[in-house]
């Protein structure tokens, strides 16, 4: 398979687990600036490893939003966590990756990671 043909699978997943607006907005958010970076992303994250079939969405998902917070990616956080509810994650499931976080990074990650999941979780009407 191609990058060109990879791309248009991580393309079509990417849209499943994100949305259409979501991801299109993000896709022209730097023009045609930022178009060799989208390819890579939806060609090698979404369109290989994300499209592997080891680990269900779900918990690619969970990682990817203990890995976010972590890192004090609040963004890319914002972003995964939508995901997760997509994939099926239960907020009880979020609550718990992050009280992990809470033990593992500390607590000044886990309250930004706490602020930002519960702004998500009212959007999406689950709290």
């Amino acid at each position: 398979m191609d990058t060109k043909d990879l791309a248009d699978k991580g393309l079509k997943l990417r849209k499943e687990l994100f949305g259409d607006k979501a991801v299109e907005q993000r896709m022209n958010a730097f023009g045609s600036f930022g178009e060799p970076l989208q390819h890579i992303i939806n060609a090698y994250a979404y369109g290989d490893v994300w499209s592997r079939s080891a680990l269900p969405l779900a918990t690619k998902s969970l990682a990817m939003v203990a890995m976010m917070a972590a890192a004090g990616h609040q963004n890319e956080l914002r972003v995964h966590l939508k995901g997760a509810l997509e994939n099926g994650c239960k907020v009880e499931e979020i609550q718990e990756i992050l009280l992990l976080l809470t033990l593992y990074c500390g607590i000044p990650a886990a309250n930004e990671a706490h602020r930002i999941a519960a702004e998500v979780l009212r959007e999406a009407g689950l709290l």
